[in-house]
């Protein structure tokens, strides 16, 4: 075996955990979930069943993670973020045929206790606050904060907010340029 899987957690049948990923106390990973290499699942996750998990992601304490929800690589999950899948649920109504597609884009970031409405995309290196709540769709290198989020800056790969001069930015994580050009972030 080339991954770490803590005796209390339990592994459904056909699921595929890359190498070098870890899986903590208590995890719950539901059939057909694809979990990729060098990731790491702190105590009390759940994951699935047929999620998809890239390269080099962290999902801290407390985090579910449902059919629907897709993370690409290098996605942060902070403690206890919330996820749907189905927009308007009833217990006693079957919805399963209705859960919607939530995608979060390569360097995200999401804040401990933030909650994210099924059916969005979360931008590229985009950066949610704890505690916000996303509704809508969210922009690359996006700064989101609040109940209901609303965006305050942007933020480079590293995780600092961006300070543009003549709409152009430079990563404190690699030197990269940035432009802002009709409100959206380009690397040049």
């Amino acid at each position: 075996m080339n991954h770490f899987i803590h005796p209390s957690s339990f592994i459904d049948e056909n699921v595929q955990i890359g190498k070098n990923s870890k899986i903590w106390h208590f995890c719950h990973i539901l059939n057909g979930s694809i979990i990729g290499e060098n990731c790491s699942f702190g105590q009390n996750c759940v994951i699935g069943p047929n999620v998809i998990i890239g390269n080099d992601c962290k999902i801290q304490n407390n985090v579910s993670i449902y059919e629907g929800v897709q993370c690409e690589e290098k996605v942060f999950l902070g403690p206890s973020v919330v996820f749907t899948n189905v927009y308007n649920p009833r217990a006693f109504i079957n919805r399963k045929n209705e859960f919607k597609k939530t995608l979060l884009k390569k360097g995200c970031s999401i804040g401990a206790n933030a909650t994210i409405v099924c059916g969005v995309k979360i931008g590229e290196y985009a950066f949610i606050g704890a505690g916000a709540l996303i509704r809508e769709d969210v922009k690359a290198f996006a700064l989101m904060v609040g109940v209901p989020a609303r965006q305050i800056g942007w933020v480079d790969k590293g995780g600092k907010k961006m300070i543009f001069v003549n709409d152009t930015a430079i990563d404190s994580y690699d030197g990269s340029s940035y432009i802002l050009k009709n409100n959206e972030v380009f690397q040049k």
